[in-house]
């Protein structure tokens, strides 16, 4: 098992949401964060004073998916997440130990079906 972590852009998040639906991979969790990569600062008007800011305001989709749809999970996330430009975000696969699945204490594979 894999843990997906992804950090995108909002506007990209409903078509990400939707491929990986489509790709049988339904369960995700999404936290709203802000964070700073090789993106340059930019201005934001404020109450009428100018302001620079440094902090992008991305999304978070995380997901745990067996080993053999990790490349389509992936692929579903690069596919509906990109523009090719700087900002886009990024992805990283962390290995999983073990999952639960609290309402029924099945475990393993079969508690992220």
């Amino acid at each position: 098992m894999k843990k997906v972590e992804a950090i995108i852009r909002p506007s990209k998040l409903k078509a990400v949401q939707r491929g990986l639906k489509e790709a049988d991979i339904p369960c995700i969790t999404v936290i709203p964060v802000k964070g700073t990569g090789l993106q340059k600062t930019y201005s934001e008007r404020y109450r009428g004073t100018e302001q620079s800011m440094i902090l992008h305001s991305r999304v978070m989709i995380m997901c745990v998916v067996s080993d053999n749809h990790l490349d389509k999970c992936i692929e579903v996330i690069k596919e509906n997440a990109s523009e090719n430009q700087v900002g886009d975000g990024k992805i990283f696969i962390y290995d999983v130990q073990d999952a639960i699945r609290l309402s029924t204490g099945v475990q393993g594979n079969e508690a992220i079906l």
